[in-house]
């Protein structure tokens, strides 16, 4: 039972001491759900991929920004979680809720949730790079 009690307190995250982040999380969602407006820029090559990536690799920079205010000491299995397989968990999730729950308005694309990924693997490189850096792991 106590096993099951530290798991618990290891996933809890207080939305409090992350407020950019919780706020990113949920601009991701919105706008993974919402019907673009057709613009110019659709003209642009890969556009899609490289906001993909923005989109993530901002994420979860401002996730780490936060967890570095937050803490002296940088927990590489908390990081490694919530930093970088949590967002591409999320990212796959949403992929496919937007094949078969959209109605046609929008499409998964596995090419999508592998941009998100690269801008996941960005932050993170960057950082556990800082960590290091800075003599917090």
């Amino acid at each position: 039972m106590q096993k099951r009690s530290q798991f618990v307190r290891f996933l809890i995250i207080d939305v409090r001491k992350y407020p950019f982040s919780t706020a990113c999380v949920l601009l991701i969602w919105y706008l993974s759900f919402f019907t673009p407006p057709k613009t110019d820029m659709a003209e642009v090559p890969f556009i899609d991929k490289w906001v993909h990536i923005a989109m993530y690799g901002l994420t979860c920079g401002m996730i780490w920004l936060e967890y570095f205010y937050r803490h002296k000491k940088i927990d590489k299995c908390r990081t490694a979680v919530f930093a970088f397989a949590l967002p591409i968990v999320m990212s796959g999730i949403i992929e496919l809720l937007q094949e078969y729950c959209t109605g046609g308005r929008r499409s998964g694309d596995w090419l999508d949730l592998l941009a998100n990924a690269i801008g996941v693997a960005l932050a993170a490189l960057a950082g556990y790079a800082l960590a290091r850096h800075q003599g917090r792991m």
